[in-house]
């Protein structure tokens, strides 16, 4: 009786000994990092000593700085210029690797995944070679047609499509995954219900695909508004955040911070963009999500 009385113990213990170290790591890497950051965005701290308490000082610094919204700013127009993009070449692309009669559909699958895996560092190390005003490929193509050499990197005006064009060259295929993932959950037999009722492509695609798709599409746009919103290294390595301050997104504006030691003030503005975007997140939620 007593070893069956063990044995029932065990049994009940077991799944929480099972979870315990996924749970130990969520508290060590997630939670308290989380709380540390936010009792850290009330401080003054370098780094180093003892934190000295502000308040909503750094939060009250950060609304009311031009550089802030500035930066908020060029994450914005950035996303204008990416999201709506990828998604249509995203989805286009999705719906050809779907379709059964494309031959080497592997090959093509691949291929659009390649970008996305390659170090980011070094294609936009590629992306200041090619873009370059005097001796990159790019104008040199334009030069060939009569036209002159265009500022991509330099100048305010071509920077930030310059920026976005590598975004989305480097992600456009992992969005294509996720959409295709999407397109075979869709059963067959409504497009041959649609084809029958005299659809065309085009419009078995708007009435028919685009609207399962919402729920997929909703996650794609959610996770490419926090990879916009968190955009550092592309900045960083091409442009340094100019001409004038012009590619200065939230994410570089936000590692400035690191390198003068403001923790704090880097502390309050993460708190700050995670609010932002999540506020932003929400709103495509409401706006994409199906209709019952």
């Amino acid at each position: 009786m007593a070893s069956l009385t063990r044995f029932s113990s065990k049994r009940r213990i077991a799944p929480y000994v099972f979870v315990l170290p996924f749970v130990v790591l969520f508290l060590a890497f997630s939670v308290y990092p989380l709380i540390f950051t936010a009792r850290l965005s009330f401080t003054n701290w370098r780094g180093s000593g003892a934190a000295q308490w502000v308040g909503w000082d750094n939060y009250q610094y950060l609304l009311t700085s031009s550089q802030f919204w500035s930066s908020l700013g060029n994450s914005g127009v950035l996303w204008l210029l990416i999201i709506p993009v990828q998604l249509v070449i995203a989805l286009l692309a999705a719906v050809l690797l779907d379709n059964a009669r494309l031959r080497a559909r592997g090959f093509y699958r691949i291929a659009f995944i390649v970008p996305f895996v390659m170090p980011l560092v070094a294609v936009a190390q590629i992306w200041v070679v090619v873009f370059d005003t005097k001796y990159g490929a790019v104008n040199a193509v334009l030069n060939a047609f009569g036209i002159p050499d265009v500022g991509w990197l330099t100048t305010t005006t071509w920077s930030k499509p310059a920026l976005a064009l590598l975004f989305i060259w480097k992600t456009t295929g992992f969005i294509v995954i996720i959409l295709l993932s999407g397109l075979q959950s869709i059963d067959a037999s409504l497009y041959e219900a649609a084809e029958l009722d005299g659809a065309g492509r085009l419009r078995r695609l708007w009435s028919v695909t685009v609207p399962l798709l919402r729920r997929t599409i909703m996650f794609a746009v959610v996770l490419q508004t926090l990879a916009v919103f968190q955009m550092f290294a592309e900045p960083f390595v091409v442009t340094q955040g100019g001409p004038y301050g012009s590619t200065t997104t939230a994410g570089y504006y936000l590692y400035n911070h690191i390198t003068r030691a403001d923790l704090g003030t880097g502390a309050a503005n993460s708190f700050l963009l995670v609010i932002i975007v999540m506020a932003l997140s929400l709103v495509f939620v409401r706006m994409l999500r199906p209709k019952d």
